[in-house]
This record gives structure tokens, sequence and C-alpha cells, in this order.
């Protein structure tokens, strides 16, 4: 059995996909449906039962021996950057996955966990996904520091050379509809530009960037799930590694994939950022790539045009837009 925590959710809901794929269907889905939309991700996909986050971890002690479990990804977490209910996040983000990544250990069962690139804070001290440089990053969220928090405590207890674990960037694709304002620009973007004929981007308020031109490194979900596939199925590999491409591309750069992947004829308009957000926007974000690749991943990423070309095209212009 495979135990699959945030199993309905973005991430998730795709890696249930390719390990149904793949001829992996005894899967329990850990996860928080509440009332949201997460609940269609689920729907076509083969598992073996589903349970509530916040009785798995007291049926994960009385009614699962570590003999009956193949591996654990662990997936599940609150990722809003905008919740202010900080003990919350450390119970829900940090002490659940304690427990869980615990539990792991003393039955010597793989834990694939997910971590953010948000850890890095505004990128001033870099993005190096080199343990040495850990305790220099500054999270700017209270969700950044309860993921910071859980990759520092596995490193202190030298846990990190038993699990596995990805930063992930920004990551976008299908199955992220339920998200809200978490969801990425892309699919965001799509709405607009299908209800306006223009997209709004933000004015740059820094002199080293023009109106635009913010670079971020997007990846695509599919290119995650590889990933995600591969540290399964390559157990060995251990430690907490960066999950983009690599290669920094422009808010502009992505509007123009879009509108060509629409069809229509560009149209960005440059609208002043929120005083509230300009203190902590990131301007640049860049995944350090080497110690993955180094680790054995060789797998090219996908272009960031094929990229919202196949998402766009394949998916939310399609009237079932799942994957």
């Amino acid at each position: 059995m495979i135990l699959l925590t945030g199993g309905a959710g973005f991430i998730g809901s795709v890696l249930l996909k390719r390990l149904n794929d793949e001829g992996y269907s005894d899967i329990l889905i850990v996860d928080s449906l509440d009332s949201s939309d997460k609940w269609k991700n689920l729907i076509g996909k083969q598992f073996k039962d589903y349970i509530h986050k916040d009785q798995f971890l007291a049926y994960l002690e009385k009614h699962i021996r570590g003999g009956d479990v193949e591996a654990v990804f662990h997936l599940g977490a609150c990722t809003s950057t905008t919740v202010r209910d900080v003990d919350y996040l450390m119970r829900n983000n940090f002490e659940f996955s304690k427990t869980l990544a615990k539990w792991c250990l003393a039955n010597d069962k793989p834990f694939i966990y997910a971590s953010s690139a948000s850890t890095y804070g505004d990128g001033s001290n870099g993005f190096s996904d080199d343990n040495k440089k850990i305790n220099s990053y500054r999270p700017l969220n209270p969700y950044g520091f309860s993921k910071h928090l859980f990759d520092q405590w596995l490193i202190q207890h030298e846990f990190d050379t038993s699990c596995t674990g990805f930063k992930f960037f920004n990551v976008f694709g299908p199955n992220e509809y339920h998200k809200g304002d978490m969801a990425s620009l892309v699919y965001k973007a799509y709405h607009q530009v299908s209800e306006t004929g223009a997209l709004n981007l933000f004015r740059s308020n820094n002199p080293k960037y023009k109106d635009g031109e913010f670079l971020r490194d997007f990846v695509y979900v599919k290119d995650c799930v590889d990933i995600l596939m591969w540290a399964f199925k390559n157990p060995d590999v251990k430690g907490i590694f960066n999950l983009g491409t690599g290669k920094a591309r422009s808010w502009n750069d992505l509007a123009s994939a879009l509108f060509a992947a629409m069809g229509k004829a560009q149209n960005i308009q440059y609208i002043e950022m929120p005083e509230s957000i300009r203190p902590a926007y990131q301007y640049f974000t860049e995944a350090e790539m080497a110690k993955l690749h180094k680790s054995g991943y060789k797998m090219p990423f996908m272009e960031l045009e094929r990229a919202v070309k196949d998402y766009i095209q394949e998916y939310l212009m399609k009237p079932q837009p799942y994957l």
C-alpha cells in the first residue's frame, strides 16, 4: 500500500493519476475536502480508501502495519501564504509532518515529502539547497516558516539522510482549480483573457526590472510528478532538493506563451502593485538544480511555451479540464 497525503490536492491528484497509469491502485488518500471543489480531482482515480487528515495519525498508529506500506508521499499541507493562524500551521504543517516522518523512520519506509521555495524568503540569500546554508534563509510568511522549520528539524536530527524532500518552485498545471487566490497566474490569466481580452500585470517598483520582467522559475506539474516518481523508484536517493526548472522566465514570457496558446493577439495592461505586497514581493526566483542532477535525475524539463500550450489546449479549453 502507498500512503498519499494531499492526494486530492493539486500535485497529489496528478501524482495519483500517474500511479494509477503505472498500475498502482492500493493507495490510501489522506486529505481534507472541506467545501471546495477539490473532490473533483479524485473522480476517475483508483485508490483503496480515503481518510480525513484529522483522523489519519491516530488511524496510522492503530491500524496500519509497517510491513503493509511500500512508501509514503507526504504532499498534504496548508499551502496558503496568507493564513495568519500560526498555531494552526504549526500543527498542520510541522507537527503532523514530524509525526509521519518518525513513523516512516521507525518502520524503515520511504518518506517523500513536499517542501517549498517559500522557505527562501525574498531570495537575497540565494536559492541553494545545500544543507549548510539552510539557517541563513528568512521566510516571509507563516506558511514558508512552517515548511522551513520542518526542513531544519530533519537536518538537525540528520533525518534528511533517510528521506527525500522537494522544494517546489512556481508550479502550474491541471487540477489546481480549487486553489482560488493560490492558483497559478496561468490559470487566473486564462480566465481573465477569456473574459476581457486583456491581461493585467504589475508595474515594477524595482529599478532593476522593467514592467513585467520580474523573473520566476515556472515548473509544470507533470515535470514535478516525473521527479516524484523517479524518487519513488530510486529509494537510495536521499536529501532535500530544489524542484524547479533552473531557468527563470519573465511574466512577459508567460503572457506571450498564454496569448499564443489561446490564439489571441497579445494585450498586456500594466497596473500598480498594491502597496501591501510591495515590501515582500519577489522579483526573482530560480532553483539551483545541481544537487538533484548530481543525484542522477537527467530528464529535461518542458519548456515554458510548450507547458503553457499543453495546459491551456489540453485542459483549460476542454469541457472536463481534469487530469
